[in-house]
Protein backbone atom coordinates (compact mmCIF):
# COMPACT_ATOMS: atom_id res chain seq x y z
CA UNK A 1 0.00 0.00 0.00
CA UNK A 2 1.27 3.69 -0.70
CA UNK A 3 2.33 5.48 2.08
CA UNK A 4 1.66 9.03 1.64
CA UNK A 5 3.12 12.33 3.27
CA UNK A 6 -0.08 13.93 4.39
CA UNK A 7 -2.98 12.67 4.36
CA UNK A 8 -6.09 15.74 4.33
CA UNK A 9 -9.61 14.95 5.61
CA UNK A 10 -11.92 17.58 4.34
CA UNK A 11 -15.34 17.13 5.38
CA UNK A 12 -17.53 19.47 7.28
CA UNK A 13 -18.57 17.21 9.74
CA UNK A 14 -16.19 16.76 12.66
CA UNK A 15 -17.43 13.26 13.84
CA UNK A 16 -16.96 12.09 10.06
CA UNK A 17 -13.24 13.50 10.25
CA UNK A 18 -12.27 11.57 13.63
CA UNK A 19 -13.76 8.62 12.63
CA UNK A 20 -12.20 8.65 9.41
CA UNK A 21 -9.23 9.73 11.32
CA UNK A 22 -8.97 6.88 13.85
CA UNK A 23 -9.16 4.26 10.88
CA UNK A 24 -6.31 5.76 8.29
CA UNK A 25 -4.23 5.98 11.41
CA UNK A 26 -4.55 2.28 11.91
CA UNK A 27 -3.87 1.14 8.48
CA UNK A 28 -0.39 3.07 8.53
CA UNK A 29 -0.53 4.63 4.95
CA UNK A 30 0.67 7.90 6.67
CA UNK A 31 1.67 9.97 10.32
CA UNK A 32 0.18 12.94 9.39
CA UNK A 33 -3.27 13.30 9.19
CA UNK A 34 -5.14 16.47 8.89
CA UNK A 35 -8.79 17.31 9.54
CA UNK A 36 -10.55 20.11 8.22
CA UNK A 37 -14.29 21.36 8.07
CA UNK A 38 -13.61 24.09 5.62
CA UNK A 39 -11.97 23.37 2.10
CA UNK A 40 -10.44 26.93 2.15
CA UNK A 41 -8.63 26.31 4.84
CA UNK A 42 -7.59 22.76 3.00
CA UNK A 43 -6.20 24.85 -0.02
CA UNK A 44 -4.56 27.03 2.21
CA UNK A 45 -2.61 24.41 3.84
CA UNK A 46 -1.34 23.29 1.03
CA UNK A 47 0.75 26.16 0.23
CA UNK A 48 3.14 24.92 3.06
CA UNK A 49 3.63 21.51 2.08
CA UNK A 50 6.44 20.58 -0.74
CA UNK A 51 4.60 20.25 -4.50
CA UNK A 52 7.03 16.58 -4.11
CA UNK A 53 5.21 15.55 -1.10
CA UNK A 54 2.73 13.42 -1.62
CA UNK A 55 -0.70 13.89 -0.54
CA UNK A 56 -3.99 12.06 -0.49
CA UNK A 57 -7.16 14.06 0.15
CA UNK A 58 -10.83 12.70 0.93
CA UNK A 59 -12.93 15.53 0.25
CA UNK A 60 -16.70 16.03 0.82
CA UNK A 61 -18.53 17.47 -1.72
CA UNK A 62 -21.46 18.81 0.06
CA UNK A 63 -19.68 21.50 2.21
CA UNK A 64 -21.28 24.94 3.18
CA UNK A 65 -19.19 27.90 2.52
CA UNK A 66 -16.67 26.16 -0.31
CA UNK A 67 -18.40 22.64 -1.43
CA UNK A 68 -16.38 20.26 -3.08
CA UNK A 69 -17.14 21.04 -6.51
CA UNK A 70 -15.81 24.22 -6.17
CA UNK A 71 -12.91 23.73 -4.31
CA UNK A 72 -11.37 20.77 -7.43
CA UNK A 73 -11.76 24.15 -9.02
CA UNK A 74 -9.80 26.25 -6.94
CA UNK A 75 -7.78 23.21 -6.10
CA UNK A 76 -6.34 23.01 -10.41
CA UNK A 77 -6.52 27.11 -10.15
CA UNK A 78 -3.90 26.97 -7.25
CA UNK A 79 -2.24 23.97 -7.74
CA UNK A 80 -2.69 21.85 -10.78
CA UNK A 81 0.78 21.38 -10.97
CA UNK A 82 0.79 19.28 -7.74
CA UNK A 83 0.16 14.99 -8.53
CA UNK A 84 -1.99 15.03 -5.12
CA UNK A 85 -4.78 11.92 -4.93
CA UNK A 86 -8.40 13.23 -4.01
CA UNK A 87 -11.07 10.95 -3.56
CA UNK A 88 -14.21 12.30 -3.37
CA UNK A 89 -15.56 10.84 -0.06
CA UNK A 90 -19.65 11.43 0.12
CA UNK A 91 -22.77 10.52 1.07
CA UNK A 92 -24.23 11.36 -2.35
CA UNK A 93 -25.52 8.03 -4.10
CA UNK A 94 -26.57 10.52 -6.86
CA UNK A 95 -25.09 9.12 -10.41
CA UNK A 96 -24.77 12.58 -11.48
CA UNK A 97 -22.29 13.20 -9.00
CA UNK A 98 -20.30 10.08 -9.76
CA UNK A 99 -20.66 11.27 -13.33
CA UNK A 100 -19.34 14.86 -12.99
CA UNK A 101 -16.59 14.12 -10.68
CA UNK A 102 -15.38 11.47 -13.44
CA UNK A 103 -14.84 14.93 -15.52
CA UNK A 104 -12.06 15.17 -13.25
CA UNK A 105 -8.77 14.13 -13.95
CA UNK A 106 -7.32 14.95 -10.25
CA UNK A 107 -9.92 12.65 -9.09
CA UNK A 108 -9.14 9.36 -8.39
CA UNK A 109 -12.26 8.11 -7.00
CA UNK A 110 -15.69 8.45 -5.73
CA UNK A 111 -16.83 6.94 -2.56
CA UNK A 112 -20.03 6.87 -0.31
CA UNK A 113 -19.81 7.17 3.76
CA UNK A 114 -18.84 5.78 5.23
CA UNK A 115 -15.12 5.30 4.98
CA UNK A 116 -14.46 1.19 5.51
CA UNK A 117 -11.70 -0.69 5.62
CA UNK A 118 -13.59 -2.81 2.68
CA UNK A 119 -13.70 0.45 0.67
CA UNK A 120 -10.08 1.48 1.52
CA UNK A 121 -8.66 -2.34 -0.04
CA UNK A 122 -11.07 -1.15 -2.66
CA UNK A 123 -9.70 2.05 -3.70
CA UNK A 124 -6.36 -0.13 -3.03
CA UNK A 125 -6.90 -2.68 -5.18
CA UNK A 126 -8.12 0.05 -7.92
CA UNK A 127 -3.96 1.18 -7.74
CA UNK A 128 -5.43 4.67 -5.37
CA UNK A 129 -3.89 3.76 -2.53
Amino acid sequence: MTHFDTIFLVDDDPINNLINKRLLGKIGISENIVEFLEGEEALDKLNDIEADQSVLIFLDINMPVLNGWEFLDKYLELYGHRLDKIVILSSSIDYQDRFKAQGYEIVSGFLEKPLTLGKIEEIRNQGIL
